[in-house]
């Protein structure tokens, strides 16, 4: 079931990404002692769980294969075949969203740090593109090519705009910064320990 096949690829993940995030850890505080900068701790934690998504992204975009199907050049062709309350649907048109929508989040979150603003096309193009390429790839490893996939995965990198704009604007009413900081953590904590839990559990009881 479709369920266990993601917890799988949980498990297949779960040692390579724990080495990783030791791995890089350990060199980044190394480092950040050693040059005597501050450590920021909502801000490093930000920058591996972006560097753990990207990484995960790209196995399971390159790896992983459900079932596969031909070629689909045609805009919505694949998405409308399914039912609304089929597995199939959730897997290859809310999976398709959900999967960029940290994504969006991620690319808009680097953009605003340092720009301090960010329009809504850059993330979405950067999307559009990074999705396009997977796209591409996919076509040539053996696997096929999804112009809905695109669409879909463009749609969730908006979704992933959208959260930050809301949320960045709820940060902007909290002054204190330390206090702003230590819920910046938290709530990176909470994603991480929600995520691998849900996993957990759709493979437990499905």
């Amino acid at each position: 079931m479709i369920p266990n096949k993601i917890f799988d690829i949980f498990n297949n993940l779960f040692p390579m990404v724990f080495l990783f995030t030791i791995v890089i850890s350990v060199i980044r505080i190394t480092s950040l002692i050693y040059a005597k900068e501050k450590i920021i701790i909502y801000k490093e934690l930000k920058t591996l769980v972006a560097i753990i998504y990207i990484f995960s992204l790209f196995y399971l975009v390159t790896t992983t294969d459900f079932e596969s199907y031909s070629n689909n050049f045609i805009p919505f062709k694949e998405m409308t075949r399914y039912h609304f309350s089929s597995k199939l649907f959730f897997r290859n048109v809310i999976g398709n969203i959900v999967l960029f929508v940290p994504f969006g989040y991620i690319v808009t979150d680097m953009i605003t740090e340092k720009a301090k603003k960010c329009h809504f096309l850059i993330p979405t193009i950067i999307t559009f593109l990074t999705s396009l390429i997977i796209e591409l790839i996919q076509m040539n490893i053996g696997r096929s090519f999804d112009i809905d996939d695109i669409l879909l995965n463009f749609v969730g990198g908006f979704i992933g705009y959208l959260i930050f704009i809301a949320i960045h604007a709820l940060f902007k009413h909290i002054k204190n910064e330390k206090r702003l900081n230590f819920i910046k953590a938290l709530l990176i904590c909470v994603l991480i320990i929600g995520v691998c839990l849900g996993v957990y559990v759709l493979g437990v009881y499905y």
